[in-house]
């Protein structure tokens, strides 16, 4: 039987069936394959594909295995199910995730393309606080915001350029946010692909411009630009003169920055800052507890339970060494992790 013809224009589910039935043939699989190895009928993956059905999300999460797609359906699943995006986005994100090449500039705030989950959701649930978007549509934006990020881990990965205003180091949901939210950038910019640079505040009125903005590439090589307003988002591709403007904003800003080692040397320097604030100080030594991750084989590993929002953890063995902070579910997810053998053998 010919397979039906699905305008993915028609509706989101049907967007989502077109890529799946694009992902699924690039690997040379069949419904009834794609069915076996995610554990779902044919019969629903056909529907899918003709846009008939909506697609679960344990579906699409477990096609995105399979087909190593790098998130692009979930991503693509949040997208479609969203309305608390701003006007304009939706469209970007499609850009995005096809472009060859990203430079981004940002003010005060970390690309969403690097935020932690805990930094995003900070900003994401501020934004609700005030009213920007409903509170039951906070999820969603973060979900889309996360998914995101898979294109840096993607092969090939895009070729990723971003300059931040050094106010975007400024503290966003505590301490402990804002060191994990440090120790993320230092793991991005080691990635080959990725250049990090930081414009130093002391520009002042010498930066080209006051708002942020994007420069992309298509897979054809063609240059677009990606600016917002407060109400909404657009993607500009046909005016060529305020893309060469941008252009050579992005080159001026590129050359005053500090260099990448500098960059990164700023990064580590803010985060020694943020962790001198970890109230360690104020854990008794009898606060100390084993950890449920620690066996008999020499690995102790001791908590200190008790403070809000962090959760101390030190090497039993060298009680006067380093001390990590985690946010508590962040170390019961590594827990859960090690024990279900996700990081191999304990």
């Amino acid at each position: 039987m010919p397979e039906r013809v699905v305008d993915p224009t028609s509706s989101p589910n049907a967007a989502i069936g077109v890529q799946l039935r694009r992902f699924r043939k690039a690997r040379g699989l069949t419904q009834i394959e794609l069915g076996r190895r995610t554990n779902y009928s044919d019969s629903l993956i056909s529907m899918i594909e003709n846009g008939e059905r909506p697609a679960p999300l344990n579906l699409i999460r477990r096609c995105d295995k399979e087909l190593d797609t790098c998130e692009a359906l979930e991503l693509l699943y949040w997208t479609a199910k969203s309305s608390a995006l701003i006007g304009g986005f939706v469209s970007y994100i499609e850009h995005e995730r096809k472009a060859t090449a990203l430079k981004i500039f940002e003010l005060n705030v970390i690309p969403g393309l690097l935020q932690t989950r805990g930094y995003a959701s900070a900003l994401i649930n501020a934004a609700a606080r005030r009213g920007d978007i409903p509170e039951e549509k906070a999820v969603e934006r973060l979900n889309v915001r996360m998914a995101r990020q898979a294109l840096l881990y993607r092969e090939p990965a895009p070729s990723v350029h971003i300059i931040m205003e050094e106010s975007c180091l400024r503290p966003v949901g505590g301490p402990f946010v804002m060191a994990e939210q440090l120790r993320r950038l230092e793991s991005v910019a080691n990635l080959p692909h990725v250049t990090l640079q930081i414009a130093p505040s002391a520009l002042g009125e010498s930066l080209p411009t006051s708002k942020p903005f994007t420069l992309l590439t298509s897979p054809d090589g063609t240059w677009m630009a990606y600016l917002e307003t407060i109400q909404r988002g657009y993607v500009e591709r046909d005016d060529k003169d305020k893309i060469r403007s941008l252009t050579r904003a992005y080159d001026w800003l590129q050359a005053q920055a500090l260099s990448c080692a500098d960059s990164l040397a700023l990064v580590r320097t803010r985060l020694k800052e943020f962790h001198a604030m970890f109230p360690f100080a104020t854990v008794k030594p009898t606060s100390w507890l084993k950890s449920s991750y620690s066996d008999g084989g020499g690995q102790c590993v001791e908590v200190a339970p008790g403070l809000p929002g962090i959760l101390p953890v030190r090497d039993s063995k060298d009680p006067h060494g380093p001390q990590l902070g985690f946010r508590p579910e962040a170390w019961q997810s590594f827990i859960t992790g090690v024990k279900s053998g996700e990081f191999g053998p304990a």
